[in-house]
């Protein structure tokens, strides 16, 4: 079949960017990142670690192996000592697979130089240039992936938090964060801390939860709290990455001012991370100030918290 010139021209420019990038990253090597692994078998590793006892006919399906291929990696992680299997009680010709203890200081050893060789080709570049390339990767990821966001309305409308909402809050946060930035669960446990007190401890004279809401979608989020008389606490701004590009940030945050000024407070204050660049810019615009910068580690990362105010 025949292509059209321009279906051509972008069947090339993916070839094109499939060559550069398994070069770049060093993936066509007989050991991936010189350790004993190919790639296929890498990823074999990585699905055994982050599955809760998978079978083989799990992994051929999600992986897309040839059932015979699949069988001699699993035989030869068996072989030395990575894997162990054990029958399943449902069906007897299905067997559970877990790693051993050397399987999990193996993939652990694996994880760590793939995070160091990632951040060594990301390190050098601006950060502007990190979030273009991440920004990138992740419409690609959307554009293609089988569970790619619902698109998004053009139109939306902001209304107080209801039952449920808090749920969706502390689930969005702790998985958009961990695809994004890689954090790991002591995040999630952060923000249901932080709604849990929210919900007890209300005042809806002086506290608000914008929740931004289109054809039926949760959009975005956005708290505003007490932290004392004269100063309020801006918390959890999330936008979801299928509404990004409304401006829908800026109008949760908009909102926040708005309330925060009738409400007679004399200052806004947020505290962020300086990795979030997106929210950082965004803040920098609407006239916060960045007030107190300190070094952390947190969420499985070190991190460089900041403190940003606003005065009203």
């Amino acid at each position: 079949m025949a292509l059209s010139t321009d279906l051509d021209r972008r069947v090339e420019a993916v070839r094109r960017f499939n060559r550069f990038y398994t070069r770049k990253i060093g993936v066509l090597g007989e050991g991936l990142l010189d350790s004993p692994y190919t790639l296929t078998q890498a990823r074999v590793l990585y699905e055994l670690a982050h599955r809760e006892r998978p079978t083989a006919s799990d992994l051929v399906k999600d992986l897309g192996l040839d059932p015979g291929y699949l069988s001699r990696i699993l035989r030869g992680f068996e072989k030395h000592g990575l894997l162990a299997s054990a029958p399943s009680t449902k069906d007897a010709r299905q067997r559970h697979l877990t790693l051993t203890s050397p399987g999990r200081k193996a993939f652990a050893s694996l994880d760590r130089i793939t995070r160091q060789q990632i951040a060594a080709l990301l390190s050098p570049l601006p950060e502007p240039q990190q979030t273009q390339i991440e920004t990138a990767m992740q419409q690609i990821e959307g554009v293609l992936g089988d569970d790619a966001p619902t698109p998004v309305p053009a139109g939306y409308r902001l209304r107080p938090h209801r039952p449920g909402d808090m749920g969706w809050v502390v689930h969005r946060h702790g998985a958009l964060y961990a695809a994004e930035y890689g954090w790991d669960e002591s995040f999630e446990a952060l923000v249901a801390e932080i709604v849990a007190g929210f919900i007890k401890h209300f005042d809806p004279t002086r506290e608000r939860c914008w929740i931004a809401e289109g054809e039926g979608q949760i959009l975005g989020s956005v708290f505003l709290v007490q932290d004392s008389p004269a100063v309020a606490k801006l918390r959890l701004l999330l936008v979801e990455p299928a509404a990004r590009g409304l401006g829908l940030g800026r109008r949760l945050v908009e909102e926040c001012i708005d309330f925060a000024r009738r409400t007679g407070y004399r200052r806004i204050r947020l505290w962020t991370n300086r990795n979030l660049a997106a929210a950082r810019h965004l803040y920098e615009r609407l006239g916060f100030q960045l007030v107190e910068s300190e070094p952390h580690r947190s969420f499985g990362h070190d991190l460089v918290g900041e403190t940003w105010e606003l005065t009203l």
